[in-house]
């Protein structure tokens, strides 16, 4: 008999397309994620699940997944699987760490640039018939000190284009070797360094105990008046409402999130800086379509 899968996330076509290739039983559900009660309900039947960030397996989802031997993620994150219960249930955790690393990073240099340039509140202006050129003065990137707080996958990629655009880059991870911070051309440094030299400040970390908040009202005294922080990475990294004081008090001049504690901003946009934008870092052409498939194919493959 062949081993069936849900798909309870939207995934594009080639995606499906690759389980039923490999005689694989999918069921493509893609509303099913957001629906606790009839994911709850049918997940006993599957073998496999495939999902994106909308369906989170809870340990009740994992207590109720009787046949489940498999969940992978197209994306990189893992942090809506409750892993300890999938690992004490032999369920392997899969993910496509590569799958949306590139779009991702630019998408993180794209916010720099936008809210260095004040973009958003300028083209609202203009939109609305008006000419301030004199309002909206923005800051250049070159000679500037981007700080990461992370490394990996995607902090490495956005050193790579920081550094094309002349700034110096320096990066806390526990991880990073100092062997790996030489040839990414970056300079490893402590979490409190990182605060008091950074202009721009991006996140690239997943969100653990560790990480929670891990910009808070503290961290925020220990920065540069008039930095800016960039987080396309997870909400709850940074304390939403020590941003939002940070900004009012210009201590930060500009904060450009597409991650939200909740998921959305849900009306948080017009009390923060003009440059909010949703979560839209892997929402090109480019990679959807290829990290999908790669999800998909490592899936089937188990």
């Amino acid at each position: 008999m062949a081993p069936k899968v849900l798909i309870s996330d939207k995934l594009s076509p080639a995606a499906v397309q690759i389980f039923k290739d490999r005689g694989i039983d999918a069921d493509f559900l893609p509303d099913v994620g957001k629906d606790k009660e009839r994911l709850l309900d049918i997940i006993g039947q599957y073998d496999g699940l495939a999902i994106r960030s909308a369906t989170k397996v809870t340990e009740k989802i994992i207590a109720a997944a009787d046949n489940l031997k498999v969940v992978g993620r197209a994306g990189i994150g893992v942090d809506n699987v409750d892993i300890p219960n999938a690992t004490a249930r032999g369920i392997i955790v899969m993910n496509t760490p590569f799958g949306n690393a590139i779009t991702t990073a630019e998408h993180a240099i794209s916010m720099m640039m936008s809210v260095a340039r004040q973009i958003p509140a300028a083209d609202a202006s203009t939109q609305s018939g008006k000419w301030e050129k004199s309002r909206f003065m923005g800051r250049e990137l070159t000679g500037k000190t981007l700080g990461l707080v992370g490394c990996g996958n995607i902090g490495s990629i956005v050193a790579d284009r920081a550094i094309g655009l002349r700034m110096k880059v320096i990066a806390y991870d526990p991880f990073l070797t100092p062997e790996r911070a030489v040839s990414l051309g970056v300079e490893k440094v402590e979490l409190d360094d990182l605060f008091g030299r950074s202009d721009f400040i991006t996140l690239h970390t997943p969100l653990t105990d560790k990480t929670r908040n891990i910009i808070n009202a503290d961290s925020i005294a220990k920065m540069r008046t008039g930095s800016y922080l960039i987080n396309c990475a997870r909400g709850g990294l940074a304390d939403e409402a020590a941003v939002r004081k940070a900004l009012d008090e210009g201590k930060l001049a500009g904060a450009a999130f597409d991650v939200f504690v909740r998921g959305t901003c849900e009306g948080q946009c017009a009390v923060w800086c003009e440059e909010l934008r949703f979560h839209a870092a892997s929402g090109c052409v480019d990679v959807r379509s290829p990290g999908k498939r790669g999800a998909a194919g490592r899936r089937a493959d188990v």
